[in-house]
């Protein structure tokens, strides 16, 4: 939307952005923006509070008047309130591995069962489930500080890649949950707090910033608020 902002701009609209990733918004800086602290989905806060979702319209449509780039934050936080996913991953089997690619390994049995019951799968943009484990070695290596210009990534665009791992743990994540099927953000949560995998694309992102890999290579591997 805040790319998008300036494209309206330019034709002669006047634009306001209600922007859930603040660090987004002053990187693309959008005209106008105000930025809301609220649960992603949910760009004007809770549902139902027609109060609330009227005084962050109203808000946000103050920032017409502004003269020049105007970035200004809602006051009111609002947390998640999603059930986190509940979900034992498998023990470590092979201690000589990289935790992340002895993880996904151990995972696969699941990801099986759910593709079986099923019948499809998200995983396919730009790997299989087969070459997950190789797309992890190639993120640890990079996660480990080695030049990233120097080990060539599965797929090769690292949006899809990393999207294509983390369904495949959502699929088999979702065959082992306990409990009622969780929301999308719970289990985005999930998948980068407390799995090998979720850390190792996390910790390779950061590698890959500070070596100063092109923006868009590194900062859209994971939602831009992380």
């Amino acid at each position: 939307m805040s790319a998008l902002a300036h494209v309206f701009e330019a034709a002669g609209l006047s634009t306001v952005v209600l922007a859930s990733m603040k660090e987004v918004a002053e990187r693309i800086n959008p005209p106008r923006t105000l930025y809301c602290e609220f649960p992603l989905g949910r760009p004007l806060g809770r549902p139902d509070d027609v109060e609330l979702q009227r005084d962050v319209l109203l808000r946000a449509f103050g920032l017409l008047e502004a003269s020049g780039s105007v970035l200004e934050t809602y006051p009111l936080v609002i947390e998640s309130d999603e059930q986190p996913l509940s979900c034992s991953i498998p023990p470590r089997f092979d201690a000589s591995l990289p935790p992340a690619i002895d993880e996904a390994q151990g995972l696969r049995a699941a990801y099986d069962r759910s593709l079986e019951r099923r019948g499809k799968t998200n995983v396919g943009r730009a790997i299989d489930a087969d070459t997950v484990v190789d797309a992890l070695r190639v993120l640890d290596t990079w996660a480990s500080g080695e030049p990233w210009t120097e080990h060539a990534l599965p797929g090769k665009l690292t949006i899809a890649v990393c999207h294509d791992i983390r369904a495949y743990y959502t699929e088999a994540a979702l065959e082992l949950a306990n409990g009622p099927t969780p929301g999308g953000r719970s289990v985005e949560a999930w998948f980068h707090d407390e799995t090998e995998a979720g850390k190792t694309i996390l910790a390779a992102r950061a590698e890959l910033k500070r070596q100063d890999a092109p923006f868009p290579f590194w900062f859209y591997m994971t939602p831009g608020h992380r």
